[in-house]
């Protein structure tokens, strides 16, 4: 059961007469927010937003991290998904809290899989093979957000046949993420091929004048196609929650 579904239920209960006003008034008055010193948790966001907050995992300690999902647990979360969370440091928090590590994304998760919910699949397109932990991080974001995805990789626009073999799953998809580095061709490519919105993912993957994904991210922004938007460069999660909001509007 989600926030939403919780506050719903508190009120029915309440107009059923099984629960007094008064009662309802005090398990509202959570603080929306916990303070634990090194982190503010917003434990609101779900009932705000419809999804929980999300753990950034870099820069943060083992201890820190632990810290924050025990809190997490403590309020309910069901499902918590950690990003760029390193090896060395999973390592330690597994120990605590049993996880699944996804190494190539840098991605934990902790907790079940929510039932998949979303209207239709989202689509994880890349151009290449070293464009796969930008996707890795957008897919296992948008799974761990209850949607149904379908990866496609390495189907870049050096070999288009290899995208064009697959035709019918992206004019089934309900929004596709189209990640690439080099010249970011793919999301132009994809956008021209699909009904639905295409979110473009820059990486940082090519050679000197590619500039570390500051070209894909100026040709993705440039796209002739329409119906393309864009996020930031090596931006997998940023992809994978804003398909996942798509993919629930109904």
């Amino acid at each position: 059961m989600n926030k939403k579904e919780e506050i719903l239920q508190l009120l029915e209960e309440v107009a059923q007469g099984t629960l007094s006003p008064q009662s309802a008034v005090l398990k509202l008055k959570m603080q929306p927010f916990e303070d634990l010193g090194y982190a503010k948790l917003d434990h609101h966001r779900a009932l705000r937003q419809g999804v929980a907050e999300v753990v950034y995992g870099a820069g943060k300690t083992p201890e820190q991290i632990i810290g924050i999902i025990d809190a997490m647990k403590a309020h309910g979360q069901a499902t918590m998904l950690i990003t760029r969370l390193l090896p060395e440091t999973a390592e330690i928090v597994e120990k605590v809290h049993p996880m699944r590590y996804e190494a190539l994304a840098r991605v934990g998760i902790i907790g079940h899989m929510p039932e998949k919910d979303g209207i239709g699949t989202i689509v994880v397109a890349t151009g290449g093979t070293s464009d796969m932990p930008v996707a890795e991080e957008a897919a296992l974001t948008a799974e761990a957000l209850g949607n149904a995805v379908l990866r496609l990789y390495d189907v870049g626009v050096a070999g288009l046949h290899r995208l064009l073999h697959h035709t019918d799953d992206i004019m089934s998809a309900n929004v596709i993420i189209a990640i690439a580095g080099m010249e970011g061709a793919l999301a132009s490519v994809i956008g021209g091929l699909a009904d639905c919105p295409v979110i473009g993912v820059p990486t940082s993957v090519g050679y000197g004048a590619s500039l570390k994904g500051l070209s894909a991210l100026l040709s993705m922004l440039n796209s002739c196609a329409s119906g393309v938007s864009v996020v930031n460069i090596d931006n997998g999660f940023g992809a994978g929650y804003l398909a996942s909001m798509i993919n629930h509007r109904r």
